[in-house]
């Protein structure tokens, strides 16, 4: 039985300007920066000279740690230097130009080809370490490391969620559309190396081809077992917890991950990338970035190279700097804004948004209507966590479990004061977390 999660809004969906748009490949950018973190967890490790030659897919810095991953060429050509780049939080972080040759030559390494069927769970995880694998969806946490649950945390179920609730985004519907089975096989693998048969799909029904094209890839692929199980729409049902919930009517506890309900949760774009890795050794060097907005004239779902920088997508897009208002990483609810274009495509990157309405940085007095109250998904007070963010109480926020905060936004989204409660929230996890560091 499919269940409603508490909260929510329906905010407009405005994915009309991709929604008919097939995936297809950026124009090759002239150089890449790759950054060494794009991932939760340690960055990687650089373990090549500047003006060495490199081939795609080759491995260009090395995990430090255990939530650490490796990160790979995604383009053949000529290291050149660290530079710095921006992180969508906004500061600065290392990361290696290399010059596009323009021949696009892969490593030997990425071009072999294995059966999935004879490798071990052990060599699946290793694979997809290697790989240089992260949550998709934007939370980029180690993918190895989330199929390696601690003693005692049995999975029984594997959730792919394939929701897409941002408004604009259409990144994961066209990889649906186009690539199913591989979705639905790098699904299997990450299953089994968890030890769960159990398959469960969980999407919201305004993406009526994606469904269609999962069905019969399931059928084709004779994966009857696999649960494939559409969810009316409402923001934000991609979140781990609230699509856990409506689909499996687990509640995570406060504090707590999706595996102490014995469920794990991947993307279709982690999943897909899964499979590559391991059926064809191809580490990530690419994914699909939806760049829209009314600030941009040719909208598009691209296949884009790691690396990429946001300026050489936006100029082929067709970007408006002279209307554009805003430009954010990710979608409306949840993105982050760019300060400016000193942004490169990562792992997590799935879309470019440029908005066009004017910024209203000037907010009210909290009035206590209680709409940020009902809307939050997680059962919070969210204008009484912002007025402690403001004031810079962070014990007491603590208390009053600012950590649950999802930052979906949706707070922000219905405040009629126009009040910045997420970014306040946002505020005050990055302090208890500085200080629980500093105690250490």
């Amino acid at each position: 039985m499919l269940r409603r999660f508490r909260g929510g809004v329906h905010p407009p969906e405005n994915k009309n300007a991709t929604r008919d748009l097939p995936l297809r490949p950026s124009t090759p950018p002239p150089f890449v920066a790759i950054a060494f973190a794009q991932h939760i967890g340690k960055p990687a490790s650089l373990m090549i000279k500047p003006g060495e030659k490199v081939l795609r897919g080759q491995k260009i810095a090395d995990a430090s740690g255990l939530v650490s991953v490796p990160v790979h060429s995604s383009v053949s050509g000529t290291a050149k230097t660290v530079v710095q780049v921006r992180h969508p939080l906004g500061y600065m972080m290392d990361a290696l130009r290399i010059d596009n040759d323009g021949q696009d030559t892969w490593h030997p390494e990425a071009l072999k080809k294995r059966d999935p069927a004879s490798l071990s769970s052990q060599e699946i995880d290793r694979i997809v370490c290697e790989a240089g694998l992260v949550g998709m969806g934007g939370a980029t946490f180690p993918t190895h490391v989330k199929l390696q649950p601690p003693a005692g945390k049995r999975i029984d179920v594997l959730l792919v969620n394939a929701a897409e609730c941002e408004p604009y985004l259409t990144a994961d519907d066209w990889l649906m559309r186009e690539n199913a089975e591989s979705i639905l096989r790098g699904a299997e693998l990450f299953a089994r190396t968890v030890g769960t048969e159990r398959i469960v799909v969980g999407m919201e029904n305004n993406k009526p081809v994606a469904l269609a094209s999962l069905k019969a890839a399931r059928e084709k692929l004779s994966l009857g077992k696999v649960e494939i199980l559409p969810l009316p729409v409402r923001y934000p049902q991609g979140a781990e917890k609230q699509l856990i919930y409506a689909l499996l009517g687990r509640e995570v506890p406060s504090g707590g991950l999706p595996m102490d309900t014995g469920v794990l949760v991947h993307n279709v774009a982690t999943c897909y990338a899964g499979y590559e890795a391991v059926a064809f050794s191809r580490p990530l060097t690419e994914r699909v970035v939806t760049v829209t907005g009314p600030g941009v004239d040719r909208p598009a779902n691209l296949w884009v190279r790691i690396g990429t920088m946001a300026g050489h997508l936006l100029e082929e897009c067709g970007f408006a700097p002279g209307r554009t208002r805003k430009l954010l990483v990710g979608g409306p609810m949840m993105g982050m804004p760019m300060r400016d274009l000193d942004f490169a495509v990562g792992k997590g990157t799935n879309g470019i948004l440029a908005l066009t309405d004017p910024a209203d940085h000037l907010y009210r007095p909290c009035i206590r209507c209680s709409r940020c109250v009902d809307g939050c998904p997680m059962g919070l007070y969210p204008c009484f966590l912002s007025n402690l963010g403001e004031a810079g109480d962070w014990a007491t926020a603590e208390q009053y479990n600012a950590r649950d905060c999802i930052e979906c936004g949706v707070c922000s989204y219905v405040c009629p004061s126009r009040r910045p409660i997420v970014q306040w929230i946002r505020l005050e996890k990055a302090e208890l977390n500085r200080l629980r560091s500093t105690a250490k």
